[in-house]
Order: structure tokens, then C-alpha cells, then sequence
């Protein structure tokens, strides 16, 4: 079909790249030191690579060619977002790849496609006044989870939510042995959660990282009076000394019944 595309004057190319940056779409590569439409069907004819030529070595010219296919663009764009974020999930090093996941969403890259949506972080945000009235009919609690996720070993090292934050770890029975966690424990609060025994980890050092490498105003430690919990606030203890900051911190040990025995 005849229709309007664009034309490349490889003399004038100096090979700067800026329209195959500029074209959404994928149509031009650099090939050789030269810009070329090396992807006839991804070209829309829109221009968007014009003003980013700083030779004016593109122009638009009507010819045969085939006809623009949005389908195989989204496609082969799905398939470029897929590889950046699996590059990104590669990186060993949890808070450069924090730090480069949020610079790709930050580019208008989508999240990570696949793998579990439960990992994603967010920060959530809470409006609105706690109930006042005693509880009873009518009385409908106030989640107090500040960000997502929660789970150690899920939360990354560095994130905003951390900034200047008063920090809540707490075993994952509490909140289902201390009825009021929410209102008294977790409200202000950015809350982490774990259960050394069934991680079967040392929270040690993700702990560390997210007290040394954020503003951490103050740390909270609610655990359960088994045993098993004590691993939890060893690691929290060993965090806070091995994080070189002096803050302020408290444990609070809840009974199997639901009291607070500390």
C-alpha cells in the first residue's frame, strides 16, 4: 500500500540514537553507526523522531509499504518491558534492584508480568478518622497497614515508606492473639511481620539493611511469649546493634490469651 513514512538520509545521520529513543514504537535501530527504519510495519508515520533529529536527517515520504501493525508493536513492546524487568529481578543485590525497578516504573515501564502480584510494593493511603464509638453495632475497625507488603522476607530493603518511619516488627500470631493490634501497635507505624520458626531464616540481616539504609525514627518489637518468638527479637536486637544507629526501641510480649504481658 502507498502511505506516508518516514525517510532516513544516512549522509546527514551522525548516529546519535535520539530518534530511535524518540520512537515509541520500535521502528528505528542503529545499525552500523547509521540510524535505520529497520521496521517498516512499526512505523505510524506520526513523526515523533523528527524534532529529535539534530541534523535533520529525517523526513516523511509517501511509498509503498506495508501497512502500520499496532498488534505485532505492543507485542514486541510487552516482550522488550518483559526482558528489562527480568534483567532487573536478576540483580542480586535487593536494593540496586529496588532502586532500578523504581527508576523503569518511574519511565513508564509496567510491573513485572507473571511471578506474584503479592510482592509488588505500595504505599497505601489511610483516610479517614478512626471509629470512635466503643465496639458494638455499627462499630467497623480502621486497617492500620501503613504499606505493602508487610512480609519480611518480601519487603525490600530501601523504600520510601521507610523514610523517617517508626518501625513495628511483629510476630504473625500477634495479631490474631491481641485483638487491638491495629489501633495500638500499628497505627503510625510501617509494620513488618514474620515467624522465625516457619521462615526457618535470620531476619538479622534484611532487618539491618532496613535500619541502617533508611530514617528510622524508632523500633517497636511485639512478639508472642512461646519460645520460637524469641528468634525474632534476637534478629531485631542484633539488627539495631549491628546497624551502627542509636534509636529508640521497646519490646512488648503478648500471652497466648491475648494480654499484654510486658
Amino acid at each position: 500500500m502507498i502511505r506516508k513514512i518516514i525517510h532516513i538520509d544516512e549522509e546527514k545521520c551522525n548516529g546519535c540514537g535520539l530518534c530511535a529513543s524518540a520512537c515509541h514504537e520500535g521502528a528505528i535501530d542503529i545499525v552500523d553507526g547509521k540510524a535505520r527504519l529497520v521496521r517498516e510495519h512499526f512505523c505510524d508515520g506520526f513523526g515523533d523522531c523528527l524534532p529529535n533529529c539534530p541534523t535533520g536527517a529525517i523526513s516523511f515520504e509517501e511509498r509503498e509499504a506495508p501497512a502500520y501493525d499496532e498488534a505485532a508493536v505492543k507485542a514486541a513492546q510487552q516482550s522488550k518491558q518483559n526482558e528489562k524487568v527480568k534483567e532487573i529481578m536478576q540483580i542480586e543485590d535487593e536494593t540496586k534492584r529496588t532502586e532500578a525497578m523504581k527508576a523503569h516504573l518511574a519511565a513508564g515501564g509496567n510491573p513485572p508480568a507473571g511471578g506474584c502480584p503479592g510482592s509488588r510494593m505500595k504505599q497505601l493511603e489511610r483516610t479517614g478518622a478512626a471509629p470512635s464509638e466503643p465496639a458494638g453495632v455499627g462499630y467497623r475497625p480502621v486497617s492500620r497497614l501503613a504499606q505493602w507488603p508487610c512480609q519480611i522476607k518480601l519487603l525490600p530493603a530501601k523504600a520510601p515508606f521507610f523514610d523517617g518511619a517508626k518501625l513495628l516488627i511483629a510476630a504473625d500470631c500477634t495479631a490474631y492473639a491481641y485483638a487491638n493490634l491495629h489501633e495500638e501497635f500499628m497505627k503510625g507505624k510501617v509494620t513488618v511481620i514474620g515467624c522465625p520458626k516457619l521462615d526457618a531464616v535470620d531476619y538479622s540481616e534484611k532487618l539491618t539493611a532496613i535500619i541502617r539504609d533508611n530514617d528510622i525514627k524508632s523500633v517497636t518489637i511485639v512478639r508472642m511469649e512461646v519460645p520460637c518468638c524469641g528468634g525474632l527479637q534476637r534478629a531485631a536486637e542484633n539488627a539495631l546493634k549491628a546497624s551502627g544507629k542509636f534509636i529508640p526501641w521497646q519490646v512488648v510480649t503478648i500471652s497466648c490469651d491475648g494480654k499484654i504481658m510486658d
